[in-house]
């Protein structure tokens, strides 16, 4: 069965939150690190925004984690 684009961005949305906490980042924390302002990164996880590689790049990097990583859903 193939995953729709709205379910799979749900899904990466939901990922980057649970990374996020894992690590005890706020939303600000995480946009400050990424240097990306905190409602895009509330935006991204709530799936609102289908953001691009780079954005997906520097958010792995704030989580220290590599970009499949942050893929493995």
């Amino acid at each position: 069965m193939e995953i729709s684009e709205k379910e799979y961005l749900q899904k990466l949305g939901t990922r980057i939150r649970k990374l996020r906490e894992e690590k005890k980042l706020s939303q600000f924390d995480l946009a400050s690190d990424c240097n990306l302002p905190k409602t895009q990164i509330g935006r991204i996880e709530r799936a609102e925004i289908n953001t691009t590689v780079k954005t997906l790049l520097k958010i792995s990097k704030a989580l220290n984690i590599s970009l499949k990583e942050l893929f493995d859903l």
